[in-house]
């Protein structure tokens, strides 16, 4: 999963060395925390939020596929 969001979001920014992601679970929930650059926090969100809800909606189907629940949060 951590590398699934991290290839989608290295595609979307300016500075894909400044994308990371971290996992952590919490009561049988996957986080997976999304830090990207600055300036290319827009470009992760996009507008009204769209790129975002895009790139969950593509985790929860391959941790659907896996059994897993998954949440995705793009951290400032």
């Amino acid at each position: 999963m951590v590398e699934l969001v991290e290839a989608i979001a290295k595609s979307l920014v300016d500075h894909p060395e400044a994308v990371s992601v971290t996992q952590t679970e919490h009561n049988q929930t996957l986080v997976l925390e999304l830090r990207v650059a600055p300036d290319d926090m827009g470009k992760v969100i996009g507008k009204q939020g769209r790129i975002a809800k895009a790139i969950r909606i593509v985790v929860k189907a391959a941790a659907t596929k896996m059994n897993k629940k998954v949440v995705v949060e793009i951290a400032q």
